[in-house]
C-alpha cells in the first residue's frame, strides 16, 4: 500500500509538471504567433492570439492545432482606392497546419466577426465619390431602426424653400457582391415636396468594398448593431503566415 501511495503521489507531480509545462508552452506560442501575424499582416499593435484545445503538447508534436482564435483592434482593411477601418477583427481558424520550422501556417476553415462604426462606413463610401451628387441633401446613419436586424434608421437633411427639413429613411443593409450594402425601402415626402428617387438614392444606398481581409477570409452577412454593422466573415484554404 505505502509503494501505491508512493506511485500514486509521484504521478500526481509529474501530471502537474506536464501540466504547467503545456501551458508554459502554449503561452510562448501565442506570443510568437501574434508577433508573426503583426508582421504579415503590417499591424501597428499586436493582435491577441489564442490556441485552443488540450494538451498543446500533444497537438504541437503532430504538427497541427485544432482551433486559434485570433483578435485584432483597428485593421485597416482595403476599400477600392482608399481604406476602411475595422474596430473589431475577431477570427476562428480551424483545422490549423505549419510546416517543421514553424515559418508557414495554413487553415482549412474559418469563421469570425468584424465590426464597421456608422461614421466609418459613410466616410469610407464618402472617400469613393467625393462629389456631391445630391446638393442639398446629406445623409447620417442614425442608428438602428425599430426591431434592429438587418434595418437602420438614415437620417436626412434637406434644403427647400422653406428651410432644412429632416426625414428619416429605414434602408436594409446586407453582404451583396463582395460589398456591404444599403437601399432604402421607401423614399420620404418631404412637406408638399416629392423628391426624384435617383436625387434620393444617390444619398442613402451605397455599396462599400471592404477587401484584403487577413488571411483572405471574406464578407459573408452582415447584421445592423447599435454602435455600427457587425459582419460575419468566413474562409477557406487561408495561408495565416508564410
Amino acid at each position: 500500500m505505502r509503494a501505491l501511495r508512493i506511485l500514486l503521489i509521484i504521478v500526481v507531480i509529474l501530471g502537474g509538471l506536464f501540466v504547467i509545462a503545456d501551458r508554459v508552452a502554449v503561452n510562448l506560442a501565442e506570443d510568437e504567433a501574434a508577433d508573426k501575424v503583426r508582421t504579415s499582416e503590417g499591424l501597428a499593435s499586436t493582435p491577441t492570439v489564442s490556441i485552443k484545445g488540450f494538451p498543446f503538447l500533444t497537438q504541437i508534436a503532430g504538427s497541427s492545432l485544432d482551433d486559434v482564435e485570433i483578435g485584432i483592434k483597428d485593421y485597416e482593411a482595403k476599400s477600392g482606392s482608399g481604406t476602411i477601418r475595422i474596430a473589431d477583427l475577431n477570427a476562428e481558424m480551424h483545422g490549423v497546419t505549419f510546416d517543421s520550422g514553424y515559418t508557414s501556417a495554413t487553415a482549412d476553415s474559418a469563421t469570425g466577426t468584424a465590426r464597421v462604426s456608422y461614421d466609418e462606413l459613410l466616410k469610407a463610401v464618402r472617400k469613393q465619390d467625393p462629389a456631391p451628387v445630391a446638393p442639398g441633401i446629406t445623409a447620417k446613419i442614425d442608428g438602428l431602426s425599430y426591431g434592429g436586424g438587418d434595418k437602420i434608421k438614415v437620417l436626412l437633411a434637406v434644403k427647400t424653400p422653406l428651410g432644412t427639413l429632416h426625414p428619416t429613411v429605414m434602408s436594409a443593409v446586407q453582404v451583396k457582391g463582395g460589398k456591404v450594402s444599403a437601399r432604402a425601402d421607401s423614399l420620404p415626402k418631404v412637406g408638399a415636396f416629392d423628391m426624384a428617387e435617383g436625387r434620393v438614392r444617390a444619398v442613402t444606398d451605397f455599396q462599400q468594398a471592404i477587401d484584403d481581409l487577413p488571411a483572405g477570409i471574406e464578407l459573408d452577412k452582415v447584421e445592423a448593431v447599435t454602435d455600427g454593422v457587425e459582419i460575419t466573415v468566413k474562409g477557406s484554404d487561408l495561408k495565416l503566415i508564410g
